[in-house]
């Protein structure tokens, strides 16, 4: 896991030194500060928990222009993934509160904006994912933990640029989040906003 954590870093590291050494040669229509925030659907179907919730990341960073369609950045953020009902293996109702699952966390990688006409776009992210959770463990007698690590997060979109700095779009990130055997890696289709500066 930490040799899988180590290459995401460097990977991130390389592609964030890409547009520095391109950025004085491309245009720079297309790049800049941004903050973004996404509300939707989450779902897990692991262990114990096959349900959804309302969830919600919030984003910002910077794109460098690398060409006139094409913009690659960096960012930071902020996810809250809801909480989803235990299901209890006889009966396949919600157990008590305390088994729902809780996740959320803090983001930290790359992002890419690939415009196919003046009003619409593709985007894509990926990178690390800081997360805090409790859940229940996929054991015959399952127990409630709390966890933290380190892992990762990877999405693309659609979207539509309303104007030169408003957008919004449609969404899907996957979470990664295991550990103890407590699985809570998380699914999340969502609409968003994003502002550009």
């Amino acid at each position: 896991m930490k040799k899988t954590l180590l290459a995401l870093a460097l990977t991130t590291a390389g592609l964030l030194a890409v547009p520095a050494v391109f950025a004085q040669s491309a245009p720079t229509d297309n790049g800049g500060w941004f903050i973004n925030g996404n509300v939707g659907r989450t779902s897990i179907n692991q262990g114990p928990y096959d349900g959804h919730d309302t969830g919600y990341a919030l984003n910002g960073g910077y794109r460098w222009s690398l060409a006139p369609n094409f913009s690659l950045g960096a960012e930071v953020g902020y996810n809250d993934l809801g909480n989803i009902h235990a299901k209890n293996v006889f009966n396949s109702q919600p157990v008590i509160a305390p088994g729902k699952s809780q996740l959320h966390g803090w983001t930290a990688g790359a992002n890419a904006h690939l415009d196919l006409s003046p009003n619409w776009y593709l985007s894509g992210r990926a990178g690390l994912y800081s997360w805090t959770g409790h859940g229940m463990s996929n054991d015959v007698n399952p127990v409630r933990k709390g966890l933290s690590d380190n892992s990762w997060y990877a999405g693309a979109g659609v979207g539509y640029n309303i104007t030169s700095n408003l957008s919004v779009g449609l969404n899907y990130d996957y979470f990664d989040a295991q550990k103890r055997n407590v699985d809570l890696s998380t699914d999340m289709v969502s609409a968003s906003a994003e502002y550009r500066f």
